[in-house]
């Protein structure tokens, strides 16, 4: 069995029973929810778009994002796990606060917010190679298809993050967390080691384009 085929598996079974409780979140407070939507729009916003659509490639798109992922992160960044420049700067501070009902009812705004309309900035051939790596992987350097845990529209399996759409700049500089263990994410650490800069461009290039 190649390595990509083994790394594409075990990241499945690593998050299949975190998918298998995602029908037993207990409805969300009315009060909370409409607290998570003034911070959404009010302080996130200026960094995210009010609806989650950010029109600054630095900042991520979050509209349509897998809420499991989102709450995740936002865990993360409360408990100062994810290390890259931007977390420190700015979400572990934003983050200190929140309550674990808030963050899941942010995770909900986002998640139901629809997606923005795709860029479409990226240089034809670079998209083309994205697609190749992105549908297949990189076999000789054992790097397993994206499409494998992002699904193969990039809207994410399960609690594996939607990519569609999200700004290339912010796809590259995560590549790259993960490349030096800003973001310690093993499996993440492991694709990112294994794609040449130019490989992650092109990457980072196709998901821009993608709706």
């Amino acid at each position: 069995m190649r390595i990509s085929t083994l790394m594409g598996t075990s990241i499945l079974l690593a998050f299949g029973a975190a998918a298998a409780h995602a029908d037993e979140t207990p409805a969300a407070d009315p009060a909370v929810t409409a607290h998570a939507e003034r911070l959404a729009i009010g302080t996130c916003g200026t960094c995210h778009g009010v609806r989650g659509v950010s029109q600054q490639p630095k900042y991520p798109r979050l509209a349509a994002q897998n809420p499991g992922y989102l709450a995740a992160q936002l865990r993360a960044f409360r408990g100062q796990q994810r290390g890259d420049p931007d977390a420190i700067g700015y979400m572990w501070g934003m983050s200190a606060s929140l309550e674990d009902p808030t963050i899941d009812a942010l995770a909900a705004y986002y998640a139901a917010q629809p997606a923005g309309t795709p860029l479409r900035s990226g240089d034809a051939a670079a998209v083309a190679r994205g697609r190749d790596i992105y549908e297949k992987g990189v076999e000789a350097s054992g790097v397993p298809a994206c499409s494998a845990c992002h699904g193969p529209d990039a809207h994410g399996i399960a609690d594996f993050p939607r990519l569609a759409g999200q700004h290339a700049q912010y796809v590259m500089k995560q590549l790259a967390s993960f490349q030096n263990n800003m973001r310690n994410v093993a499996v993440m650490h492991g694709v990112a080691t294994g794609l040449k800069t130019e490989e992650m461009g092109a990457v980072a290039a196709f998901i821009e384009t993608l709706p």
